[in-house]
């Protein structure tokens, strides 16, 4: 029996991802990243030699970083191992860790004032405060749902997310803002950031303001994205508290490493301390 990969199988494999309790952002990614190797294989069997082959399609023809290569391997090696069809597996590359941020991939505190200066001088006063209650609690887009009315009125948010449960709590100025929020768009209860049928807001659909919006702040486009607002409570939080396992139960994260990636400096904040050492 040839081992190609269809639809049917994919949607039983959704199915199957659904029962072990995956999340829909994990879900799709999973599914999105088998699909790449579906474009690739172009109805061909999936034998061990055309998985090493668009491993080494992805690195040398279409130039992904390592990182994201593995991202897509895992993914593939999941659904083989699904499937059974262990053999044809493949290993991902070894990444040595970085020492420092590539240059330019964080938001900067002035360039965050700046999204929240322009989003409000374009009268979109619900994604000003989205872009600040992300960014001044660490929360991921998908537990926005979480801010509720009620959440907002304790000052404390509850979040179960990737099987774990942790409290998030609102900054007095953020609680303060929230709550003036709240009564002004005349919302009782639920979900403050939803649409008008009530649904949390969609991913896609923030991810599309802030991008059209970094263009009205003038900001690298590349910068603007919801997780980096993630990205920069991770990094402030930091500076105050020098604590990573605090900030890592803050972010909900299992391990520290996941954490370590927030929190590097860049190029530049490196070059400056090893300066400042004056050792030579």
């Amino acid at each position: 029996m040839k081992r190609i990969i269809t639809e049917p199988m994919l949607e039983k494999y959704k199915e199957y991802l659904k029962e072990e309790e995956k999340s829909r952002a994990t879900i799709s990614k999973y599914i999105r990243d088998i699909k790449k190797l579906l474009d690739y294989a172009g109805g061909r069997e999936i034998t061990k030699r055309l998985v090493l082959d668009y491993k080494e399609d992805l690195r040398i023809n279409k130039k992904y970083k390592l990182s994201s290569i593995n991202s897509f391997l895992i993914a593939v090696n999941r659904f083989l191992e699904y499937m059974g069809w262990y053999g044809m597996r493949v290993k991902t590359y070894n990444i040595q860790r970085e020492v420092f941020a590539p240059a330019g991939r964080d938001l900067s505190m002035q360039e965050y004032r700046k999204l929240v200066y322009a989003a409000k001088y374009k009268g979109k006063k619900r994604l000003a405060m989205v872009i600040q209650t992300i960014c001044s609690t660490g929360i991921r887009i998908c537990e926005l749902s979480n801010i509720t009315v009620d959440s907002v009125k304790q000052g404390i948010v509850d979040i179960y997310c990737k099987r774990k449960q942790r409290k998030v709590l609102l900054p007095k100025k953020l609680k303060n803002m929230l709550v003036k929020y709240i009564k002004k768009n005349n919302i009782n209860d639920g979900i403050v950031f939803c649409t008008s049928s009530g649904k949390a807001l969609d991913r896609s659909n923030l991810w599309r303001e802030m991008k059209a919006l970094g263009g009205e702040a003038n900001i690298v486009n590349e910068k603007v994205f919801p997780h980096n607002l993630r990205h920069l409570f991770a990094k402030t939080f930091y500076k105050i508290d020098k604590d990573i396992a605090k900030l890592a139960d803050l972010l909900g994260h299992s391990s520290i490493e996941t954490t370590r990636g927030y929190i590097m400096t860049t190029y530049e904040e490196h070059q400056k301390q090893l300066d400042n050492m004056k050792l030579v």
